[in-house]
């Protein structure tokens, strides 16, 4: 079969459906991916993938200008002639189903969250639902990463029932991602690490306010790190001058990004992620399968990941203060407890989180819609 992979940039394909697709082309299936290019396309298809680029503008929020995508994705897909299509991201999920289903070519999407547009609710908020709602009546299956964004679909009315399906996030490869706890053994400062794109959504600018206080308070003995890429095609994104502010302040330490995240996350010994709203955090499962505790929001797509005092320590979204006292309780802990911590981590990781429990689960429902036994 031909099974194509949709999503709004090759950077996401490449890092949360890898191991999909590959096990996918293992069964001999023939794997193309259709995304905006970026430098992640040409390892694509080095993994022996096809690639298509598709231009998408992730910076409009113009729904006029953006039903044009429509066009584009008609006339790849129908140039492609792919068995099934699986969706991912906000445009393809809407524009890329709606193409597909002109097209009477079945698709699996994800609503891997709902980001900026439901956090903050506007026009734009009406107008995607009204997007969402008509375009997903064209959709086979769709997976939600969490039940709260299920039911506010289903509340809305945006979704029928039947057509979902939970799947537990995007997985972690656990063989990859396994490292024990950093003990500090040596005595060095307690290292907290806030990985993510930086934008305030993520809770960046509360993750900065946190580690200013606890700085001024314990000076030397903790050190905050921030790794992720600036992301302006958000328009709650961090400008660079912005964060330089507090990297001259010397309250955090800036990491750039890096595609080998396992080796940032094996120098830290705690991940923290305060972020508004998930739909399943990769971040969050990656810490959890390198023993990691965290510290994060008791928000969905946060909670599902940490159970308070058992990973990790929850905290109120968007408050600063919460956030401060609850990795001040995690570098105040004993060693034993922080270890664990990562223990249960890790076994949660195993138990819930695995890749391989998301590649049966998408392998299952292709092959039953397409009818392969």
């Amino acid at each position: 079969m031909k099974i194509l992979f949709s999503s709004n940039i090759s950077w996401s394909i490449y890092h949360f459906r890898k191991g999909l697709l590959q096990s996918l082309q293992d069964d001999g299936h023939q794997i193309v991916a259709v995304a905006q290019k970026d430098k992640y396309s040409e390892k694509l298809i080095n993994l022996g993938f096809e690639y298509y680029p598709l231009n998408i503008n992730n910076n409009s929020k113009n729904p006029l200008k953006d039903l044009w995508l429509i066009y584009k994705y008609i006339k790849t897909y129908r140039k492609i002639k792919p068995d099934i299509i699986l969706h991912n991201a906000i445009k393809p999920n809407i524009y890329g189903t709606i193409a597909a289903g002109f097209l009477g070519i079945p698709t699996i999407n994800n609503i891997s969250g709902l980001g900026t547009l439901f956090i903050k609710k506007s026009l734009s908020t009406y107008i995607a639902k009204f997007l969402y709602k008509f375009s997903q009546k064209f959709a086979t299956t769709v997976f939600f990463q969490n039940e709260y964004d299920r039911d506010l679909f289903l509340k809305e009315d945006l979704i029928k029932k039947q057509k979902t399906k939970i799947i537990p996030g995007s997985g972690v490869n656990t063989e990859k991602f396994h490292q024990r706890l950093n003990t500090n053994e040596n005595n060095q400062s307690f290292e907290f690490l806030f990985i993510a794109r930086l934008i305030k959504d993520k809770g960046l600018m509360e993750y900065l306010e946190a580690a200013k206080i606890l700085k001024e308070k314990y000076n030397e003995k903790v050190t905050f790190s921030i790794l992720g890429p600036f992301y302006q095609a958000n328009e709650t994104a961090f400008k660079p001058e912005e964060l330089q502010k507090w990297i001259d302040k010397g309250i955090i330490n800036y990491l750039g990004e890096t595609d080998n995240v396992a080796k940032e996350i094996a120098h830290t010994d705690s991940v923290v992620l305060p972020s508004y709203r998930e739909g399943l955090s990769k971040v969050l499962i990656e810490a959890s399968a390198m023993e990691k505790p965290i510290v994060t929001t008791d928000v969905p797509g946060c909670k599902d990941v940490v159970i308070d005092n058992y990973n990790g320590f929850l905290c109120q979204a968007k408050n600063s203060n919460d956030l401060a006292d609850k990795m001040e309780k995690m570098f105040l802990l004993p060693k034993s407890q922080l270890q664990q911590m990562g223990k249960n981590a890790r076994k949660r990781a195993l138990e819930t989180f695995d890749e391989k429990i998301i590649i049966e689960i998408y392998k299952k429902e292709i092959y039953k819609v397409l009818n392969i036994k």
